[in-house]
Parts: structure tokens; C-alpha cells; sequence
């Protein structure tokens, strides 16, 4: 693993700060995704289960003639089901984008040599502490200062 600056190389992939700074915004944008992939699929299935549809149309006997139509809507039903491919299959290629950054960034923290480092950038990102808690977590003589610093420096490195 070496340094150069603000991203850590380890082999073919590079970590940067930001990627940990972002971990907590992964999750949630991970979960946020989950969520909108199930309401497109609620919507597409309130949409079949609609089934058919009705209307009323006037025409015959010089258009005094109301007649009732029912059918399914073929059309509606094939682009609202290609929009819903074309959206679930983006949602599914960021699902799995997001997830890759999420296991690099954990895969980074787990190669860190320094146990106290590790524990430190663990408690901070992955169980997103502020940087008190991680201090009394911690223990010792450690400050919410001490903690911030040693990490800005370890990343610097």
C-alpha cells in the first residue's frame, strides 16, 4: 500500500478519503435505490392489476348513442413495461456501482496495519460516530481533537 497525498493505492484500485467520507452517503443512497426499485414495481403492478379499462364513446344514430368500451391497453402496457426495464436495469447497474465502492472502502479499512487506525476509521465511517464518540470509544487519554488529527495524518501519509 502506498500513499500519494489525498488517495491510498492498494494494487489496481485506489481509495481516497473521500470515498470513506462518503461510505455513510453510499448506504443510504444504496438503500434509497432498493426503495425506488420496490415503488417502480408497485406502480407496474397496480398498473396490471388495473386490468382492463373502460370508456365511453358517442356515435350512431347521428351521435346519440353512447357505447361502453373495455379492453386491456396493449400499448400503455408495453411502454409502461419497457420504461420500467429500462429504469429497474439503471437502478440495479448504480445498485452495483455503489456496492463496489462499498466493498472497496471496507476492504481498505480491513488491510490497514494499525490496529488503532483501523478501529478508529471503523468506528468513524462504518459506524458512523462523530469523532467524539470515537474518541470515548477509543479510551485512554484520547480527545475528539487527537482522533480527527491522527486520522488527517494517517491519510496524508
Amino acid at each position: 500500500m502506498r500513499s500519494n497525498g489525498k488517495t491510498v493505492l492498494r494494487g489496481d484500485s485506489v481509495v481516497s478519503k473521500e470515498i470513506l467520507i462518503q461510505y455513510s452517503d453510499l448506504q443510504q443512497e444504496i438503500s434509497e435505490l432498493q426503495e425506488r426499485k420496490k415503488v417502480l414495481e408497485k406502480q407496474f403492478k397496480s398498473f396490471l392489476d388495473g386490468g382492463t379499462v373502460t370508456d365511453m364513446v358517442t356515435g350512431g344514430s347521428g351521435g346519440i348513442q353512447h357505447f361502453k368500451i373495455e379492453g386491456f391497453p396493449v400499448v400503455a402496457y408495453e411502454k409502461a413495461r419497457n420504461a420500467l426495464s429500462r429504469n429497474i436495469q439503471k437502478i440495479e447497474d448504480k445498485y452495483t456501482e455503489l456496492l463496489e465502492l462499498q466493498n472497496e472502502a471496507e476492504e481498505y479499512i480491513e488491510s490497514i496495519g494499525d490496529s488503532r487506525m483501523r478501529r478508529i476509521i471503523r468506528m468513524r465511517f462504518l459506524d458512523k460516530m462523530t469523532w467524539n464518540q470515537v474518541a470515548d470509544n477509543i479510551g485512554g487519554n484520547n480527545t475528539e481533537d487527537s482522533v480527527k488529527k491522527a486520522f488527517y495524518r494517517f491519510i496524508e501519509e
